[in-house]
């Protein structure tokens, strides 16, 4: 025998023996299918038969026994198999996980509380009941049936011991027929002898048994891949996830626009007191002014004079009073330059020495800047107040789709959105963009706060770079 006949050989005995392995496995899994399909069918029907005897036991005697029994016996089934319903998709996920890898996530719906009424009736979300046991049932079962994954995981639980029986017996079939074929022919041979001298020999009989056998374990691990791809299909949330995420994303959407509308809201009424309190006050008083002054300038010309100082001075001071009103509303470097200048000049008022690196390829748009920008001015005023930093680092950097700004601080660290309102207000600010908020701050220091915000550039910048000592 050549070397390459025997490396011929070897490799069809390793193949050989692989698909025997395979087959193997295939077989222990599809047993294990089988056997956990046993339950999904057997405990629904032995719940029904039970209920249905012990209602017929008692409405016997009074001929009322058919309808109440079959309702009895419905009820049974359906309520025990309610409960197998997310036991049986579990395993099956975890079958499917172990087995080959598939991971297959799930993601239920919210399920809203129940809500109670001044008259003491229980709100489900679509309908009222008496009964607090009763809107819970009906909320559950409402929500099932709303719910994509609960649908599916029913409908899995319908289908998994149809597939499983479906796959399994044409297997075993084989498995057992050729088994039997194998044994029984030499041993009725022996018995009786040839009943047809034109027959087959016990060894051909044999030898068809065996293949039968090997038929089924070969088949085996396609029909487990089979259950496992129809599992797949019916438990995906790839397009049921799609809905929840939407749904989820629905909500963030209603939350976050809740949120600006509220700091909208807020920031209108902070102008109006400020207008009221300020340039509004400082107006009047120089229109009240302006009209003493006109009585004066004929009978004592120099308090009149005295008073035009003071008014002038007191324009001036509103006119202050405006521009910083629109700084706080819109700063015009921000509106004129973009972000980069607007943080470099910030970082020139702020009470810390704060250093700023920008990398900015182009502008970016008008809101996403206002709300980085104002951002930014929180992060710089937080670390002057609370910090105990000595220096600031500020970068700002555009990549892939992505605005990233880092704040870091050299000072005490904990920085905690809980233990005040300008994080969350950042937090909320940033969420109307699909921004995120990430904050790594220990004790002692350093703290580092990150915003990181999808958005598009709109016209050509160059990168500039900007440190205070």
């Amino acid at each position: 025998m050549t070397a390459a006949n025997r490396t011929s050989g070897a490799g069809v005995r390793a193949q050989t023996e692989a698909a025997f392995l395979a087959g193997g496995r295939g077989l222990v899994r599809l047993a294990l299918v089988a056997l956990g399909a046993v339950p999904t069918v057997a405990l629904p029907i032995l719940a029904a038969s039970f209920a249905g005897g012990a209602v017929n036991s008692m409405l016997d005697p009074y001929d009322l026994g058919t309808v109440f029994t079959l309702l009895a016996a419905a009820l049974a089934g359906a309520a025990t198999a309610g409960l197998l319903v997310r036991r049986v998709a579990n395993r099956t996920r975890g079958q499917l996980a172990r087995w080959y890898g598939i991971r297959l996530p799930v993601e239920y719906a919210p399920r809203p509380a129940l809500e109670r009424d001044e008259r003491g009736h229980w709100w489900t979300g679509y309908s009222y009941h008496r009964s607090h046991g009763v809107a819970k049932l009906a909320h559950l079962l409402h929500w099932a049936a709303r719910d994509r994954a609960t649908r599916s995981e029913i409908a899995w639980l319908v289908i998994s011991p149809a597939a499983a029986a479906a796959l399994a017996l044409p297997v075993a079939g084989l498995l057992v027929g050729g088994a039997g074929y194998a044994v029984t022919a030499p041993v009725e041979y022996r018995e009786y002898g040839p009943i047809d001298p034109a027959g087959a020999s016990p060894l051909v009989s044999v030898v068809l048994g065996l293949l039968l056998m090997a038929l089924g374990v070969v088949l085996a691990p396609y029909a487990v891949r089979g259950y496992v791809e129809l599992a797949r299909r019916v438990l995906d949330q790839d397009g049921r996830a799609s809905h929840a995420q939407l749904t989820k994303r629905v909500a963030q959407l209603t939350e976050t626009r809740a949120d600006a509308v509220g700091n909208q809201a807020a920031e209108l009424r902070r102008i109006e007191r400020d207008l009221h309190d300020g340039a509004q006050a400082r107006l009047v008083a120089i229109g009240m002014t302006l009209g003493t002054i006109e009585h004066l300038l004929e009978t004592d010309p120099v308090a009149a004079r005295e008073l035009l100082s003071e008014a002038r001075q007191s324009s001036a001071r509103a006119l202050q009073e405006l521009r910083d009103l629109v700084r706080g509303i819109h700063p015009p470097v921000l509106a004129e330059r973009g972000l980069g200048d607007a943080v470099q000049l910030l970082a020139l008022d702020s009470a810390l020495p704060t250093e700023v690196c920008v990398s900015l390829p182009d502008r970016l748009p008008a809101p996403v800047e206002a709300a980085v920008y104002f951002s930014i001015c929180e992060l710089l005023a937080n670390a002057a107040k609370h910090s105990g930093a000595e220096q600031v680092w500020v970068d700002i950097l555009y990549r892939a789709g992505n605005l990233r700004v880092t704040v870091t601080d050299d000072g005490v660290g904990v920085a905690d959105p809980s233990r005040g309102t300008g994080l969350r207000g950042i937090e909320r600010r940033l969420g109307t963009f699909d921004g995120v908020l990430a904050i790594d701050s220990t004790s002692g220091g350093p703290t580092t706060i990150t915003l990181e915000l999808p958005c598009e550039l709109s016209s050509p910048r160059t990168s500039t770079s900007f440190a205070k000592a």
